[in-house]
């Protein structure tokens, strides 16, 4: 197993190139490696700021484009449905179905490839990542960069609400970031 990285882009103002994609793939394995997760698939897509503006609405509840958002697979909050069932409103023939599909499915997983887990989903608005390579001086594919591994960070788990949680994600995201040649 190992960190897989899927993508898509759905914007056409920059394009996406081979090299760039390749460097998005080395962060994530410096940033798994610095954070020991070696294995999971991320999903990311290159949006335009309207798009994203639309998911910030949605999921955040902020009616204006930013410039990533992360999804993270792996959270467990208050909020999660737990799924229970009644084994009395099944027939025998039923729960026997259901026991074999089980055993069935086990068998078949064992003789297939192994599948990485999903660690989330990262979105990136382009135009926000071209204005704010413009505005701190430095490349769009370092702020693609920087954007990336923000991201990932908070899809394993990092926040920065606070003053001190900030200063840990964002001294992390740098010394990534470095350690690719992706400097200011």
């Amino acid at each position: 197993m190992s960190l897989r990285l899927e993508w898509n882009n759905e914007q056409e103002e920059f394009a996406i190139s081979d090299e760039l994609i390749a460097k998005l793939r080395e962060l994530m394995v410096l940033a798994g490696q610095s954070e020991n997760v070696s294995d999971g698939e991320v999903a990311l897509t290159f949006v335009d700021d309207a798009e994203i503006q639309r998911l910030n609405k949605e999921y955040r509840n902020l009616d204006k484009p930013t410039d990533v958002l992360s999804f993270a697979m792996q959270e467990m909050g208050d909020d999660e449905i737990e799924i229970i069932f009644d084994e009395e409103d099944f027939s025998e023939s039923d729960l026997e179905d259901v026991k074999r599909l089980d055993e069935e499915t086990d068998s078949a997983e064992d003789d297939e490839e192994e599948f990485e887990e999903p660690l989330g989903d990262i979105i990136i608005s382009v135009p926000r990542a071209i204005a704010q390579s413009e505005e701190y001086g430095h490349s769009v594919e370092r702020e693609l960069g920087f954007l990336f591994v923000h991201g990932f960070l908070h899809l394993i788990g990092y926040d920065h609400q606070s003053e001190e949680e900030e200063k840990v994600m964002f001294g992390k995201q740098e010394h990534i970031l470095q350690q690719a040649g992706l400097v200011r």
